[in-house]
């Protein structure tokens, strides 16, 4: 006898956050910009820079991004539905978006 229904498909995957990033500073119009999904996040600046980063879910609408380079600098940020807001360091803000 087969019953029919008795599994259900399950997601394994939870959908990451990730896309195209492009994010400006506020001060100088600085650029950053790259490409990456969850732990696999990398943007460059306009200097060469290579900020390797991770995107993790806080709640149902925030996602906190966290970016690091080379050299040991982090820069670290919360998005939400109308677009992304980093910090450096330094105090400099980034704003921006993700495609």
């Amino acid at each position: 006898m087969i019953h029919h229904g008795i599994f259900k498909r399950r997601r394994v995957h939870n959908k990451m956050p990730g896309g195209f990033f492009n994010f400006e500073e506020d001060g100088t119009s600085t650029r950053l910009y790259g490409f990456g999904h969850g732990d696999h996040l990398r943007l460059r600046d306009e200097f060469g820079n290579v900020w390797r980063g991770t995107a993790e879910k806080v709640g149902e609408e925030q996602v906190r991004y966290t970016f690091r380079d080379a050299n040991g600098r982090t820069i670290t940020g919360v998005s939400d539905s109308s677009g992304v807001v980093l910090r450096d360091g330094r105090g400099r803000t980034w704003r921006g978006f993700i495609d």
